[in-house]
């Protein structure tokens, strides 16, 4: 992002796994560039042949693997990169900027996400022995594939082989991905927003209001009240999780939506940034040249 000044890089220097059978499965289910919808609803495919330009969006709750290749994703100001030896896990939703960084047409990059359910998580979890209650992180983080995490996810894929088990296989290994995701290295992101009464859970409510009513006056107190907080303690926990404030994650789902109006429905700049909540022009044009670098009439026609 244009405005940020300091970026904290979050790796972890593991060897890989073998994920060569997983990249060998994504590369036939995903044959051309581009993001692949599988036959299983919650299983996703990604194929890019060079590193490309940063993208603007929203990461839904996901577990992301990449078998081949290197991909980071800018969170607030940090960044977190992962690669085969680690997977990204993403519990609430979060405005962020991605971008593949290591990929050639002979290795391109290939991954795959899960789309992670709250309400099998919170199941799953009532099944579980009680964790001591730790404190609430970022809604987003990586940690290390393990080989009982990239044996269920391999044996997900393999079910696009066999399509009549997938109705009664695929509810049965996402349900092992969950379990292994909870019992794993970073099982406290999901615990949290499984949670009834976690902060996690909370500042989910609050996001949930702000992407219903991202064009709308930010009224601090009605959102504290939304979430069932303090508006002191929602400043501090929404912050904490998402690497932002309130007011900064509308900003980027307004213009990420007033973006998308640009270049999808040829809505012109001053149309986009009144349907997105803006009452000035010049205050949108300022906002979005500062996110995107170029003044919307420009970024588009360079989209383009």
């Amino acid at each position: 992002m244009q405005t940020q000044q300091s970026t904290t890089v979050v790796t972890l220097p593991h060897p890989p796994l073998d994920c060569g059978p997983l990249a060998a499965l994504i590369a036939r289910f995903a044959e051309t560039e581009g993001p692949h919808q599988s036959a299983i609803p919650t299983l996703r495919f990604h194929r890019i042949s060079l590193p490309n330009e940063p993208t603007y969006c929203v990461y839904e709750p996901a577990l992301t693997i990449v078998a081949q290749g290197t991909k980071q994703v800018i969170l607030g100001c940090e960044t977190l990169e992962y690669d085969p030896a680690n997977y990204l896990v993403t519990s609430i939703d979060l405005p962020v900027v991605s971008q593949v960084v290591r990929a050639t047409p002979g290795v391109p990059f290939l991954g795959l996400t899960v789309a992670l359910d709250v309400r099998r998580i919170a199941d799953l979890m009532s099944e579980l022995p009680q964790s001591p209650p730790s404190p609430a992180g970022r809604g987003m983080s990586v940690g290390r594939l393990s080989a009982p995490l990239l044996d269920a996810v391999l044996r997900l894929v393999r079910l696009l082989d066999t399509p009549a088990d997938i109705p009664i296989l695929a509810p049965v290994i996402e349900r092992e991905i969950l379990y292994r995701l909870l019992t794993g290295d970073q099982c406290s992101r999901l615990r949290h927003i499984a949670m009834t009464g976690s902060r996690t859970h909370q500042i989910a409510r609050a996001i949930a209001w702000l992407k219903v009513n991202y064009a709308q006056p930010l009224r601090i107190g009605e959102l504290a009240k939304t979430a069932h907080m303090s508006v002191s303690s929602l400043h501090h926990h929404f912050k904490m999780i998402t690497a932002m404030s309130p007011l900064q994650y509308q900003k980027q789902i307004r213009l990420q939506e007033a973006r998308r109006l640009m270049l999808s429905e040829f809505v012109d700049a001053a149309s986009a940034g009144h349907r997105v909540g803006y009452e000035s022009p010049s205050q949108f044009s300022r906002e979005y040249r500062r996110l995107y670098g170029a003044p919307p009439l420009r970024d588009i026609a360079q989209l383009r």
